[in-house]
């Protein structure tokens, strides 16, 4: 398992399918087993404790994607805000906030397990977020007059980093059917790109927030075209 410390409160780590079965875990119980997911997840977090020095003292935010050879998982610890897709678990006692367990997340990547009970969710959490980076800033002007969100379903905020600019938007799934998402998230992508290495943690963290609320249309009402 390889690890790296992005901050005090963020720790990114690549474990191989391959690692995952040394530690003796079968592939598809990771996909859909929710009890031995969060049993892979403890013992990660275990070992990272031991080398990075990263105890657990409040709620995680958790990040997987879902890559070829193996799962890259990014672990802040901090508070969990009130739009969000969280289920609580609880540890030796231990109450902790878990965006989604592993199985689900890699659902959404491998698709479902039939004989899965769905978890219920409720409406208010219901959101879908994306990252895309634009290569200069007439691009995010370009699209403030390309597009129009509704600002009852989505959220969305500027930043700068590294000489780049991203857009981070939430899609609440529940006011928006799939075609609506596709059809917001299409448009986004005509005038960037999306960046799955990038996360809002790291933007936080390093990035220079230009616009937090209404990000587009902000910057519509002060750049013309």
């Amino acid at each position: 398992m390889e690890i790296e410390r992005i901050n005090e409160n963020t720790i990114k780590l690549y474990i191989s399918y391959l690692d995952i079965e040394d530690r003796g875990f079968d592939r598809e119980e990771i996909w859909f087993d929710r009890e031995k997911s969060e049993q892979l997840f403890w013992e990660m977090m275990e070992e990272i404790k031991e080398k990075e020095d990263f105890v657990i003292e409040g709620p995680l935010w958790i990040q997987v994607q879902a890559l070829e050879k193996g799962l890259e998982i990014v672990v802040t610890e901090g508070k969990v805000g009130k739009k969000r897709r969280a289920q609580l678990f609880s540890k030796d006692d231990e109450v902790v906030a878990f965006p989604d367990s592993i199985s689900d997340l890699l659902e959404n990547h491998f698709g479902p397990n039939e004989e899965k009970e769905e978890m219920a969710i409720e409406e208010d959490d219901w959101y879908f977020s994306i990252i895309s980076r634009f290569e200069n800033f007439e691009d995010v002007i370009q699209l403030s007059h390309y597009v129009t969100l509704d600002e009852a379903s989505t959220e969305d905020t500027l930043y700068s980093y590294d000489n780049k600019y991203y857009l981070m938007i939430q899609l609440n799934m529940v006011d928006l059917d799939e075609e609506d998402q596709e059809n917001i998230i299409s448009q986004i992508l005509e005038f960037s790109e999306e960046d799955a290495s990038t996360t809002v943690h790291i933007l936080e963290e390093y990035g220079i927030k230009i616009f937090k609320d209404n990000a587009l249309k902000q910057v519509k009402s002060y750049f013309q075209i």
